[in-house]
C-alpha cells in the first residue's frame, strides 16, 4: 500500500497556490501547466523507487513463555537491505490479550546496517498468544510517499500464570514452618512399607527383618529398619465452571486458583508426595499424580490454557470420574466458588469422594464481601447492603458447617488468602499423618 507523506501535500498546496494565481492572472496559467506536470513526475518517480527498493529484513524475538499480568521485553531486529538510508515506522500486531508500551516507533536505519528496538509487552490473559505480523511504513527517497508493507513475521508464545508475588511471602512461610515441624527429617521407625537402613540385629527384632544376604557378608546378624510410609498422593479437583470467572481483582478467582495449586505443588513434591489434578466443568483435563520437582513443569504445562466456561459444575460426574482414576487413597482437594444452594449437589459428591480419599473443600470466597462488612455505614442503603452482606455470610457459614458435621475439612478464604490456606491445610495433614 502506498500513502501520501507530508511533503506530498507541501507539493499539492504550492500547486494550489499557482492555480489561485492563474485565476487571478491568465499569465499563471502555463506556470501552473508546469508544476503539475513536475510534480506528477517526481512524484510517479518516487512512488516507483520506494516500491522497488529492498524491504527491510524483520526478525522478533520473544520469550519462550510470559507470566501472566507482568511486563517484558521484547526484541525486533531490521536489518535495511536497500543502499540509502530509511526513516520509518514500526508497529507489532501484538495479540488482543496483551498491552503494550512504546508504539508506534520511528526509526532511522542506515544503509545495510541494522536496528534492534525494545518494546515492553504486559499478558491480561493466560494461554498461546500469536503475533501475526510487523508492520512497517518505509518514506520514499524524497519523502513524498509512504510505503506500507506487513511482514509475516510469525510468533508464538505461553503465557503461563504467575505466583511470584504470592511465592516471596507464601514459600517463605512455609519453609519456617516445615523447619519448625520437622516434616522433612522426622520420620517414624518401625515396620512400615518404606525402607530406612540397615543395623545390627538387636534382641527382640522379628526374624522376617532378618537380611540374609548382608547378614552372609558381615558375617553376622543384620536387620533391615523400616519407617513409616509418609509419601502420599495429593489430587486436585478443579471447578471450571461460571462462577470461576469472578474477580476481585486484575486476576480472576479461576487464576488465583490456579496461582494456589501450583504453589501446593511446589510445597507437596519437596515433601516427596505424588501430585495430580483433574478438571470439571466444561474443561476436562486428567493429569495422573507424579512425584519429581520436574512434575510443577508438568502442571504448568496443563494447566496455562485452561480457562473457565459458562457451564454449571456437576460435581457428582466429577467424584464419580475421579474414583474411577483414581484408586489409591489420596488427598483430595476440591477447589470451588461454593453457594449455599450448591449443597445438595456436593454433600453426595463429598461423602461418595470420602469413601476412598480424604477430601477438603477449599472455596473461593469474595473479597467484595468482607469489604463490605468493614465499610462505613452512612445511610439506610449501606445499612441494608451490611444486613445482606451479613445474612448471606451467615448462610453460607452454616452451609459450610453442614459439610464439618459429615467429616468433611473446609477451608472458606478470599482469593489472596487461598494459597497459605491450602499450604497451611496440608501441612496439618501431613503432620498427622492421616492419609
Amino acid at each position: 500500500m502506498i500513502l501520501p507523506a507530508r511533503h506530498l501535500f507541501y507539493v499539492l498546496g504550492g500547486n494550489a497556490v499557482i492555480a489561485l494565481l492563474a485565476t487571478i492572472n491568465p499569465a499563471w496559467i502555463a506556470a501552473w501547466y508546469a508544476s503539475v506536470g513536475v510534480s506528477l513526475l517526481l512524484a510517479f518517480i518516487d512512488m516507483l523507487r520506494v516500491v522497488t527498493e529492498p524491504v527491510p529484513k524483520a526478525q522478533r524475538f520473544v520469550p519462550h513463555s510470559l507470566p501472566l499480568g507482568v511486563k517484558r521485553s521484547i526484541r525486533l531486529h531490521l536489518h535495511n537491505r536497500s543502499t540509502r538510508s530509511l526513516t520509518l515506522w514500526l508497529y507489532d500486531h501484538f495479540p488482543c490479550e496483551t498491552s503494550v508500551e512504546g508504539f508506534p516507533l520511528r526509526l532511522s536505519v542506515a544503509a545495510d546496517t541494522f536496528a534492534e528496538p525494545l518494546y515492553n509487552v504486559t499478558a491480561n490473559e493466560r494461554g498461546k498468544l500469536h503475533f501475526p505480523g510487523l508492520q512497517l511504513r518505509v518514506l520514499s527517497p524524497w519523502q513524498l510517499w509512504w510505503h506500507d508493507v506487513t511482514l509475516p513475521v510469525q510468533s508464538e508464545v505461553k503465557v503461563y500464570p504467575n505466583f511470584a508475588a504470592v511465592a516471596q511471602y507464601a514459600l517463605l512461610a512455609t519453609d519456617n514452618h516445615l523447619s519448625h515441624m520437622g516434616i522433612m527429617k522426622k520420620r517414624r521407625r518401625g515396620e512400615g512399607q518404606d525402607f530406612h537402613q540397615l543395623r545390627e540385629y538387636r534382641a527382640g527384632d522379628s526374624l522376617r527383618q532378618i537380611d540374609w544376604k548382608a547378614s552372609a557378608r558381615m558375617h553376622k546378624a543384620i536387620s533391615r529398619e523400616y519407617q513409616d510410609e509418609r509419601d502420599q498422593e495429593v489430587i486436585f479437583m478443579l471447578d471450571c465452571g461460571h462462577r470461576m470467572m469472578a474477580k476481585d481483582d486484575a486476576l480472576s478467582h479461576f487464576d488465583h486458583t490456579l496461582n494456589a495449586i501450583l504453589l501446593l505443588t511446589y510445597v507437596a513434591l519437596r515433601q516427596g508426595d505424588a501430585v495430580g489434578l483433574g478438571s470439571f466443568a466444561g474443561a476436562n483435563r486428567w493429569l495422573p499424580a507424579h512425584k519429581g520437582q520436574h512434575n510443577v513443569q508438568h502442571m504448568l504445562n496443563a494447566l496455562y490454557d485452561l480457562q473457565p466456561t459458562a457451564q454449571a459444575p456437576d460435581y457428582a460426574q466429577a467424584a464419580t470420574e475421579l474414583l474411577v482414576r483414581q484408586k489409591k487413597r489420596a488427598l483430595v482437594i476440591l477447589l470451588t466458588n461454593l453457594r449455599d444452594e450448591d449443597t445438595d449437589d456436593l454433600l453426595p459428591a463429598l461423602h461418595l469422594l470420602r469413601t476412598r480419599h480424604l477430601v477438603l473443600l477449599a472455596s473461593m470466597r469474595e473479597q467484595a464481601l468482607d469489604s463490605a462488612l468493614g465499610a462505613p455505614v452512612d445511610n439506610t442503603e449501606d445499612a441494608l447492603h451490611k444486613a445482606a452482606t451479613q445474612h448471606y455470610l451467615r448462610t453460607r457459614e452454616a452451609t459450610l458447617e453442614r459439610i464439618r458435621v459429615a467429616g468433611i475439612r473446609c477451608l472458606d478464604v478470599t482469593p489472596h488468602a487461598m494459597s497459605v490456606g491450602l499450604i497451611n491445610h496440608y501441612l496439618d495433614i501431613k503432620r498427622s499423618a492421616v492419609l
